[in-house]
């Protein structure tokens, strides 16, 4: 549990507290006037209290301990890593959101689609936690015509030699010449472009549209909303984990 701020602190303190960002960064963020107290631009070396109003980048700043989920489209071309030198895109560096945020399950660099961002560790820990066979759908779309014998196979599971595994049965339902729906309820490394490479296919796109009970839903490419309500209580009781 994230200790209290119950008196004055130095701004960038209050925002690293929050898990914003780290305070070398507070620092950077203030001096480029993206941080208010009370709706002025705030000065470096400002203090602040749990009364104040604190915004970065006009959203307000809550409690460390409020645990937020997000559905996020993660574009093609992004990467599921907290830093990489290399890397062009990263993810949490693509979503500018006032609380710092990790992703729960990766998708790789050139697939697109809903990817869950949140603050609670624990909640994490559980959709991440193979023997709990929590599902995802995706969309896949390969380069020639399906043949039922190939999705036959995949179907039952298939031996990935690279991984010295066998895949768990799965759903797939065709829903276009070269194109199917895949729920799985396991997440090996580059599973599913493993699982169409085995029976002869390349994948040319994959989508990833549900986790567990969310759906991508209307979002588009670099969008996300925040989970509440029905959906966000149902994604805790699906996990066996309660909101904080």
């Amino acid at each position: 549990m994230a200790e209290d701020i119950t008196e004055e602190v130095r701004l960038n303190k209050y925002l690293a507290s929050a898990g914003v960002c780290s305070r070398r960064d507070a620092d950077r963020l203030i001096e480029q006037g993206l941080v208010t107290v009370n709706g002025k631009p705030a000065q470096p070396g400002r203090k602040v209290s749990p009364q104040d109003e604190v915004c970065v980048r006009g959203q307000k700043v809550e409690g460390r301990d409020r645990k937020v989920v997000l559905a996020y489209y993660k574009p093609a071309g992004v990467v599921c890593t907290e830093r990489d030198p290399h890397a062009d895109r990263i993810v949490t560096e693509q979503i500018h959101y006032p609380v710092r945020l990790t992703y729960a399950g990766r998708l790789d660099k050139d697939s697109e689609g809903l990817l869950l961002m949140t603050n609670d560790g624990d909640l994490i820990e559980a959709m991440m936690r193979g023997a709990n066979r929590h599902e995802k759908e995706y969309t896949v779309k390969v380069r020639q015509p399906w043949t039922e014998e190939a999705l036959e196979r995949m179907r039952r599971g298939i031996y990935l030699e690279e991984l010295e595994q066998t895949t768990r049965p799965c759903v797939i339902e065709q829903i276009g010449p070269k194109t199917v729906c895949m729920v799985l309820t396991q997440g090996l490394n580059r599973q599913i472009r493993r699982m169409c490479r085995a029976v002869g296919y390349d994948v040319e796109n994959l989508k990833r549209t549900r986790v567990i009970n969310v759906t991508l839903g209307t979002l588009k490419p670099g969008e996300y909303r925040e989970l509440s309500g029905r959906e966000l209580a149902e994604l805790y009781e699906k996990c066996a984990h309660k909101a904080q």
